[in-house]
């Protein structure tokens, strides 16, 4: 029951296999974005080049996008200068106060908005309070990141196997 409220609608080993045709089918037409190994590595200040053009793809496909993280705004509007999308910074994740906020100052519908991140214990359990679409990603180069998030790998591959 428990992994239940943990367990992403969707699985995939990569942010860049999101296309606009997976997320029609899903009924998306909105996305928030996780950033630090999610789109790219924590320790990178700018997104590759694959990163750049999947986030095209899907604009080109109308899919609103935006930019949500729990990274400081300094670091998260470096990014969003390089993709000139809308950002919420400091987003407090796994709380969902973020994602309301993004999905209220963007105009998003909520019914056809999903979260894409890579930490089952932020950006999903966030999106599973928000009661949004959830997808989770493999992560890009875990080792770098921060010792408190570092610590919650284990549990989360404990836990992947199950969903």
């Amino acid at each position: 029951m428990l992994s239940k409220f943990f367990r992403p609608n969707l699985i995939l080993n990569s942010v860049t296999e999101i296309t606009p045709a997976l997320l029609r089918e899903h009924g998306l037409r909105f996305l928030l974005l996780d950033v630090d190994c999610t789109l790219k590595r924590y320790r990178d200040t700018l997104l590759p080049e694959s990163s750049l053009r999947w986030i095209e793809s899907l604009q080109q496909a109308n899919i609103g996008l935006c930019l949500l993280s729990n990274g400081k705004k300094h670091r998260i509007q470096q990014v969003a200068e390089q993709t000139a999308l809308p950002y919420v910074a400091a987003a407090m994740k796994p709380l969902p106060f973020g994602i309301r906020t993004a999905i209220s100052s963007l105009g998003f519908d909520k019914a056809a908005t999903g979260i894409a991140g890579d930490q089952i214990f932020a950006d999903i359990l966030a999106g599973r309070w928000a009661k949004i679409f959830t997808i989770y990603v493999a992560p890009i180069h875990p080792e770098e990141e921060h010792w408190y998030t570092r610590i919650k790998r284990p549990l989360e591959k404990r836990l992947l196997p199950h969903f």
